[in-house]
């Protein structure tokens, strides 16, 4: 789990649609809920230290349930070794999920492989990720005004179906 990602087939044998990528998790619940979900829909998910927890907190574990091992999660010493490894010769799209954007999750065509980034609680992502030239877009998830975010996890669900819908939900039943 730990290190760069040596191959980029899951637990179930495919390729995954899309990589979740969280920058500097620091919710362990919600890191579980994101492993729960990988392990439905066939999503990666891509964790850039430093990281808010470990492995053996309880929260992550009641979190992701018994779906620990029916996920592909890999640990990545920062966001630029996450970024380089997910964009490395096949040039995967970043796309990154911040308040701040104004086109929409829904308005863009998603593509296999695409790496969707997803900032730390509560503050989302820095101002030095939302810069760095391997980001291909930035999007939003709408939300009523007066609103400063959503919770993480519920984020990268909103983003990984609609990813998994545009792919024609391959696997799914």
């Amino acid at each position: 789990m730990v290190g760069t990602v040596s191959d980029t087939t899951g637990p179930t044998g495919t390729n995954p649609y899309c990589h979740i990528l969280f920058e500097h998790p620091a919710i362990p619940g919600n890191t579980g809920s994101a492993i729960r979900l990988c392990a439905g829909t066939g999503a990666s998910l891509h964790l850039a230290e430093p990281l808010g927890f470990n492995f053996d907190d309880k929260h992550l574990k009641r979190a992701g349930l018994d779906y620990h091992d029916l996920a592909d999660v890999h640990v990545h010493p920062s966001l630029d070794s996450a970024l380089t490894t997910l964009t490395g010769p096949a040039g995967a799209r970043v796309i990154a999920f911040t308040a701040h954007a104004d086109t929409w999750h829904t308005d863009i065509d998603y593509e296999p492989g695409d790496v969707l980034l997803f900032g730390t609680e509560p503050t989302g992502l820095t101002e030095e990720a939302l810069a760095d030239p391997r980001i291909t877009r930035q999007v939003r998830i709408p939300m009523l005004p007066g609103r400063r975010s959503m919770n993480l996890s519920n984020a990268a669900a909103v983003a990984a179906y609609e990813a998994w819908r545009q792919a024609g939900f391959p696997g799914g039943r």
